[in-house]
């Protein structure tokens, strides 16, 4: 039988069950990147005319 039945899966990342990440005041977000921001940048004629 081969060797590669006992081997276990190891990652060099933490496990977010076992680890997960630390609480974060909103903000303490807020000063480290600043305001939330939409994913898409309004156009340049919304910005012109005031659409948003």
């Amino acid at each position: 039988m081969s060797g590669f039945a006992n081997r276990t899966y190891r990652s060099s990342a933490p496990d977010k069950w076992t680890m997960p990440r630390p609480y974060r005041d909103a903000s303490l977000r807020h000063q480290m990147h600043g305001p939330i921001r939409p994913m898409e940048e309004p156009s340049f004629f919304d910005r012109l005319f005031g659409r948003v």
